[in-house]
């Protein structure tokens, strides 16, 4: 990231770059600052968009060889062509031979890195990879937002925000502009503001019902899933979110003899890094074999519920009372 803000600081562009991801934000918020860096605001002559699974990379080199309009540069914007995770020969082939005067910036949620036309942009061009950001870069980034507002928070209180939004910056946003609309008039947010406006996520949900069969409470994980399905989320779904914390849950008791430092655990875990301390206190809860067994048995239910063999919604239902039985030695 620190080498794209440099290119646009000093106008030394690249003629290709992919900006991928998990944080979709950032890689957002970078391709406007790229693209405006490059063209006056209102330049449609000069700009291209294409989005995708069907987008032609033969198109794409036919404009890029066209000469800028009355402009110093043409800009070629590429959103989720899957270019970089499937082959495309053509592109990676003419990514040496772009002109000075056109930029193609592609955006792209998923690369191959051994991919040719990976490897082309890396080699020629730029590639910025843009991931989650720890706890104190986004506690950094809401307390700028809020000063803007003319709002104070409390360490609490954000810790509070961010357990509620999770670590996706578009999220964020998004419940912030909420909440400085709910705090208008007000100098300081509290708690209880967070908690009347601010939504949370399903994902937290599915972190407290594993806290619920930790603790053999089973109305407690009985009544959060009838809040999901209130909330119109698909069991499937709901068993998917089970299954990849039961294996988040795994990976951390796996490697928590490896001595790794927590923002390594939480990037290999996939967890986000202020949301750490909570998954490893519920990991203690388990043993390995415990864990293995509740993938297993995920696996199996999702299996039987494809197949026809039980319901959706059963299936799950089922897991949670097996898992919250009072005698069982999970």
């Amino acid at each position: 990231m620190k080498m794209l803000m440099e290119d646009i600081k000093n106008k030394q562009f690249k003629n290709i770059y992919l900006l991928t991801g998990e944080e979709v934000y950032l890689r957002m918020q970078y391709r406007k600052k790229l693209k405006e860096a490059l063209v006056e605001d209102g330049d449609t002559m000069n700009v291209a968009i294409f989005s995708g699974k069907g987008t032609d990379p033969k198109e794409i080199i036919d404009l890029a060889e066209t000469m800028p309009f009355f402009a110093e540069h043409r800009v070629i914007l590429i959103d989720d062509s899957g270019f970089t995770k499937n082959a495309c020969p053509e592109l990676a082939d003419y990514v040496a031979q772009i002109p000075e005067s056109t930029c193609i910036i592609l955006n792209e949620a998923e690369v191959d890195k051994r991919g040719k036309l990976y490897k082309a942009i890396k080699s020629k061009g730029r590639v910025v990879e843009f991931e989650r950001q720890d706890e104190r870069t986004l506690m950094r980034w809401v307390l700028t937002v809020l000063k803007k507002e003319g709002r104070n928070i409390t360490e609490d209180t954000m810790k509070a925000f961010l357990g509620r939004t999770g670590a996706d910056m578009e999220n964020i946003s998004k419940e912030l502009e909420k909440l400085i609309c709910y705090t208008m008039g007000q100098d300081t947010i509290t708690t209880e503001d967070v908690y009347a406006v601010c939504t949370e996520q399903t994902e937290n949900r599915i972190f407290e019902m594993i806290q619920s069969i930790t603790e053999k409470n089973r109305r407690k994980a009985m009544d959060l899933y009838a809040d999901l399905l209130a909330m119109k989320e698909p069991p499937m779904r709901i068993l998917f979110l089970i299954t990849r914390q039961f294996q988040q849950l795994m990976l951390l008791k796996q490697m928590s003899a490896e001595g790794l430092d927590r923002s390594e655990l939480a990037k290999k875990a996939s967890i986000p890094p202020f949301a750490l301390g909570k998954y490893q206190a519920q990991c203690r809860k388990f043993t390995l074999a415990d864990l293995r067994q509740a993938v297993e048995d995920c696996v199996d239910t999702e299996e039987q519920v494809k197949t026809g063999r039980m319901g959706d919604q059963l299936g799950v239902e089922l897991l949670i009372m097996k898992y919250t039985e009072k005698n069982s030695g999970h």
